[in-house]
């Protein structure tokens, strides 16, 4: 059955991927336990049968259900692992069905969120154009107290300004993701990462959300690092 998910004519692989502008994951999304993700500009040919095959070559689903527009549907896909899930956001965000590039993002409730404010922030630098907050996310996810994950953009250009922040609520596992992910490959960069300079994730950094999508993806409240200031800032980043 996988092969016929390669052979199908509505997919073409691998995808040229343009920068998506993707909705802010809400500060105190639950990494731990969340199995759904939303997909969204889907192209009217686009079947259940089908978007279930494709979401499915990630591991097994729970479910599958998709709502038909005339010009974009979207659906939601749950999976019975939140592993599963975030590699499904990896994979397929940005994947090309009937010439179309399908956005794909974590799915909540809008109600889920709670202050971040005394959470630990690391800077991560070097982004790739590709990235998205769903990506960057899916990346840190690895330590259970990552609490959110945001790629700063250009709000002119709808492009990415090459760096994002990343919170967590235990100060040992953002230390952990410092040491463990700098250098590491995201996307088409080697990533770095840093404690964020003090203040440097403010309300100015706040990401306007995709008003389009039926979950709104929508900004928490402005945290400011706990931590010391370092040399790798954004505002000194080249």
């Amino acid at each position: 059955m996988k092969q016929s998910l390669y052979q199908h004519p509505g997919l073409l692989a691998p995808p040229q991927i343009e920068p998506i502008l993707s909705g802010n994951l809400p500060p105190g999304f639950d990494s731990s336990t969340c199995r759904s993700v939303y997909v969204g500009n889907i192209h009217p040919q686009v079947t259940e049968p089908l978007l279930q095959e494709v979401f499915s070559s990630t591991g097994p689903l729970e479910g599958c259900k998709l709502i038909q527009k005339e010009k974009s549907s979207y659906g939601f896909v749950d999976y019975f692992d939140r592993g599963s899930a975030a590699l499904s956001i990896v994979t397929l965000n940005g994947r090309h069905l009937f010439g179309q590039p399908i956005k794909v993002n974590w799915a909540y409730a809008s109600s889920q969120r709670e202050d971040t404010s005394g959470h630990f922030n690391i800077f991560v630098g070097d982004l790739s154009p590709e990235v998205t907050d769903a990506t960057l996310f899916a990346c840190f996810s690895v330590y259970p107290s990552c609490s959110d994950a945001r790629v700063m953009w250009d709000q002119k250009t709808e492009r990415s300004r090459g760096f994002g922040f990343v919170s967590f609520q235990s100060q040992q596992d953002a230390q952990s993701a410092i040491n463990d992910l700098n250098g590491k490959w995201l996307g088409s960069r080697q990533i770095r990462t840093n404690w964020a300079a003090k203040g440097a994730y403010s309300n100015d950094d706040k990401q306007s959300s995709d008003s389009k999508s039926v979950v709104e993806l929508t900004n928490g409240t402005s945290e400011d690092g706990q931590d010391k200031a370092n040399d790798d800032a954004p505002e000194n980043n080249a």
